[in-house]
């Protein structure tokens, strides 16, 4: 019987340690032979800081721990798999990052996050103009900060979405959704609806951030009613990791960027 062991590869992700999202999705989409393991972090974001001159940064203590027990693993890649801490640790946060970890892990180990993952998809699949769709634990200050972070990396955002969740939650403001276990009662049915309604024409591509978001079982649907490419945090990170460990191979149902594969 099938076990998941990773005879092609091993992936670590440094997860929310609060969230269920990452793993579910990961595991629906990767393919036989690569196998995914969690560290979860509880950090508040960004999971590392800059020093004064903002030359180098030191990591939170779960995202360091984290790393150890991973190079215990030799896995092939591992990614700093958090949305919020790319954009709010700001320009070069994510390189500065992946410098730090490098010497935690074995010298044969991948290091990423999901921030560099995702402009890599983004630019694999040509999008300019991303039409970018936020989760409602999201305020519009996080909506600014990540728009301004995707326009510094060359991209020119269409539109920005943050997504309202069904009538059950209506009152509570986006920093009390977490608490109310909203993020565990997530509908991809009325995000669905919402992505097709908002889409501006102008877009060529949607790009649904943050990787607690849960998405990847419309990736498909949307695609083939906007005509248009999706990316999302977890498949970025998930088709990068691939990438970067050599065991890219297509996966159907979860959108062009995973079906075609590219280098």
């Amino acid at each position: 019987m099938n076990d998941n062991w990773g005879s092609v590869a091993r992936i670590g992700m440094f997860i929310v340690g609060a969230e269920a999202v990452p793993e579910a999705e990961w595991w629906a989409m990767t393919p036989a032979g690569i196998s995914i393991h969690a560290a979860r972090v509880t950090a508040r974001a960004p999971w590392a800081t800059w020093d004064a001159e903002r030359r180098t940064v030191t990591l939170a203590t779960d995202l360091a721990h984290g790393a150890s027990q991973f190079a215990m693993l030799r896995p092939q890649a591992i990614v700093v798999a958090h949305t919020s801490s790319s954009v709010l640790g700001g320009d070069g946060w994510d390189d500065a990052v992946c410098v730090a970890l490098r010497p935690l892990v074995d010298a044969a180990t991948a290091v990423t996050t999901n921030g560099l993952d995702c402009f890599a998809a983004l630019r694999s699949l040509s999008v300019e103009r991303p039409f970018l769709v936020l989760p409602p634990w999201f305020g519009d200050d996080f909506r600014q900060f990540a728009t301004a972070h995707l326009s510094r990396a060359g991209f020119a955002p269409a539109q920005a979405l943050i997504h309202t969740p069904d009538a059950k939650w209506q009152g509570l403001r986006a920093d009390e959704l977490y608490r109310a276990f909203m993020h565990v009662e997530q509908r991809v049915d009325i995000l669905f609806d919402q992505i097709v309604a908002a889409c501006p024409d102008d877009a060529d591509g949607i790009f649904i951030a943050g990787t607690g978001f849960r998405c990847v079982g419309i990736i498909d649907a949307l695609e083939q009613r906007l005509q248009r490419p999706v990316v999302t945090a977890n498949q970025a990170s998930l088709w990068n990791c691939m990438r970067l460990a050599g065991c890219l191979r297509p996966i159907t149902g979860y959108g062009h960027l995973l079906r075609a594969v590219r280098t």
